[in-house]
């Protein structure tokens, strides 16, 4: 049985935290209104750089109406929590404990979003997969790490194109060049890199 004594932690956002992300919110509400001016959707190079701008911040503002949501939430059970029935205060606690935490969650999100972000991360990218000592086996691991690249990609709607290719006698691959392009490519898949090795 849930403790008579209310759940009272109570968790907001820095404030500058807050404010930061109502600038992000009123530039993407701008420029979606400058997007809908119709000089600007005749203007194909000047939508293609608003369309962009907007698409890059669009994830923070999602965010941060989570986090609203949830705030909206803490604050209905906190009302809650004054309730003469003891139920009402008990469903109101659990109500609060389960927004705060998706408070949380969130603004681990945010600040993770608010990062600086590196130039090249929407960037395309180029992988070298080689099979290494081990003869057909080893050119059969890389057709595997080949295709689970070109799957994840697939998955993530990324175009692929082999530059260079040699197989071997298995289907395998001694060594494959390929490109991957689409938005946030390089950003996920810059740290694949180094040594794999199968053991059985």
């Amino acid at each position: 049985m849930r403790s008579q004594c209310p759940y009272q932690a109570r968790m907001t956002m820095n404030e500058h935290i807050l404010s930061q992300l109502q600038r992000i919110r009123h530039r993407y509400d701008d420029l979606t209104t400058e997007m809908g001016r119709q000089e600007v959707a005749a203007d194909f190079e000047r939508s293609n750089v608003l369309a962009k701008e907007r698409a890059e911040i669009s994830s923070v503002v999602d965010l941060f109406a989570t986090y609203e949501s949830a705030a909206s939430a803490a604050e209905g059970a906190r009302a809650l929590l004054a309730e003469e029935d003891e139920e009402m205060r008990a469903m109101a606690a659990t109500e609060l404990e389960e927004a705060e935490t998706r408070m949380a969650d969130v603004e681990r999100s945010v600040l993770r979003a608010l990062l600086p972000k590196d130039p090249r991360d929407s960037k395309n990218v180029i992988v070298e997969i080689r099979g290494g000592t081990g003869g057909e086996e080893a050119a059969l691991f890389a057709a595997d790490l080949f295709h689970m690249y070109t799957r994840y990609a697939e998955r993530r709607r990324w175009k692929t194109e082999v530059l260079s290719a040699s197989e071997s006698e298995k289907d395998g691959f001694r060594e494959v060049v390929f490109e991957i392009r689409g938005e946030g490519a390089y950003s996920r898949l810059k740290y694949e890199s180094g040594v794999h090795r199968v053991q059985r």
